[in-house]
């Protein structure tokens, strides 16, 4: 049992955030009261907040202003894509009224709200994950407050302003939506989660810990440090494309980006070139320590080279004049932990390369990998074999496993593929998460279930203990 640690609070931090708590607990019971149409409305608004073209552009010009992370024109496409995916999901499914009838049961399910939703967002994604809890939050008929990360402050600042202002057209309470003003403090922070009525946290591992301690009901997400495997049946030269369009993608900052290739070594060689013609670049051997002193100088990731575009990158590091004009650096390894840095997520654009004896040993290599980061988060495998993809999944502590797929794009959502939308992957209890599942709407309800009487369901003792009975005795 996780016991709430009561610590002293600044009392002007306490004050502001009380009044936003009132303003947000008033505009939730007006809008409480929605029925699904206008719920769909608002959140179809907040939605349209983001995908409208001048605001995902401003808003992507300013993350990247606001974070040095990133570039803009994959922040564009992530708020769009994300948006609109989410917007889709949502819009098939019910959360207002009965939402689930089971007669053969005799439960009624009735979706309700949770109340107020502390959220707490990245600097990564300052702007799209606003947007995705907002909506997912909204759909539920609850009021949100959003504790932005200092960096990322206003470039969330003005997309709660919009969310805000598409909320007031459709005729839905602005305060919906607020946002814990600056400077961001870790008391104001504190007070919120202790006055919500769920958290959702996504960011620093300090925050979500901070979350689950905070005595209220919270949702946190894990680490990222993706392995993919690449075996002897694949097809390479679509792996590679797949591998760098995901790798590179927003610079390498998304929890879901490749980190770890674990190549199966029949087909080591040709899996390397293909990787190299879709824009690739081995290092040698004698550029590995000055990438690792470039990307760690004080045993802790760059903040001047993470997220950085691939030219800023080579030149930071020292590589040769070549590796300037390619995509992405490819760094071989053979060991994983905290002696190897490259094992770790790098939010960069280098990729960790392990040759492999056989498939059994790049499984081993790959949840090794998750053992000292990323556990539960997710892995990739590219294959023709189907039998081994399930072997892989059987196999490994992780939530996801991605078979085939660009794992940036398909991790929280894709098209062509059956995961929901969303921002926040949970990690399970491998990752020290309470969610074994992408973050979605139905995390921010609470159900009701009316219970009728059905016919009676009471097998024999013979039906239950008899196996039992015959091999062991009563």
């Amino acid at each position: 049992m996780t016991v709430a640690v009561k610590t002293p609070m600044d009392p002007a931090a306490k004050a502001v955030v009380d009044e936003l708590v009132r303003r947000g607990r008033a505009a939730q019971k007006i809008f409480g009261q929605a029925d699904q149409a206008h719920t769909d409305e608002a959140v179809t608004a907040l939605a349209w907040s983001i995908y409208n073209p001048a605001h995902a552009k401003e808003l992507a010009e300013l993350a990247v202003a606001d974070t040095q992370l990133g570039n803009v024109p994959d922040k564009i496409i992530k708020k769009t894509r994300k948006t609109f995916g989410t917007l889709r999901d949502l819009m098939r499914v019910k959360s207002v009224g009965i939402i689930e009838e089971d007669k053969n049961l005799g439960i009624t399910k009735f979706a309700k709200p949770v109340g107020l939703v502390c959220a707490i967002t990245p600097s990564t994604n300052p702007g799209a994950t606003p947007v995705n809890k907002a909506m997912m939050a909204i759909k539920g008929r609850n009021a949100i407050i959003i504790a932005s990360s200092p960096a990322g402050m206003k470039t969330t600042a003005k997309t709660v302003d919009y969310m805000r202002a598409e909320l007031r057209k459709v005729g839905a309470p602005e305060d919906l939506v607020q946002i814990l003003p600056p400077p961001a403090s870790k008391d104001m922070t504190q007070a919120l989660m202790q006055a919500a009525d769920l958290i959702v946290a996504t960011g620093s591992q300090d925050n979500v810990r901070r979350a689950y301690s905070s005595g209220t009901p919270a949702i946190g997400v894990g680490t990222g440090n993706v392995p993919v495997i690449i075996d002897e049946t694949a097809d390479l030269d679509d792996a590679a494309r797949k591998i760098t369009a995901s790798k590179i993608f927003d610079n390498s900052t998304s929890c879901s980006s490749e980190n770890s290739l674990v190549i199966v070594d029949a087909v080591y060689d040709k899996a390397i070139a293909a990787l190299e013609r879709a824009g690739g670049y081995m290092t040698k051997p004698d550029d590995k320590p000055r990438i690792q002193a470039a990307l760690w100088p004080d045993g802790k990731l760059s903040r001047t080279l993470i997220a950085r575009d691939a030219d800023i990158l080579a030149r930071g590091a020292g590589l040769p004049n070549e590796a300037e004009a390619k995509k992405f650096f490819m760094v071989e390894e053979t060991g994983v932990g905290r002696d190897y840095p490259f094992s770790g997520e790098k939010l960069a654009l280098v990729l960790t390369v392990y040759r492999a004896e056989n498939f059994d040993a790049a499984m081993t290599q790959a949840n090794d990998i998750l053992d000292h980061q990323g556990r539960g988060h997710s892995l990739g495998l590219h294959t023709k074999n189907m039998d081994r993809a399930r072997t892989l999944a059987e196999r490994s502590d992780v939530v996801r496993v991605l078979i085939n797929q660009a794992h940036t794009f398909a991790n929280g959502g894709g098209f062509d593929s059956g995961l929901n939308f969303t921002l926040s992957m949970g990690c399970g209890t491998w990752g020290g998460n309470s969610i074994t599942e992408n973050l979605n709407y139905m995390n921010f309800l609470n159900i009701t279930h009316l219970v009728t009487t059905i016919p009676e369901d009471k097998p024999s003792e013979e039906d239950l203990f008899g196996g039992f009975w015959a091999k062991y005795g009563k």
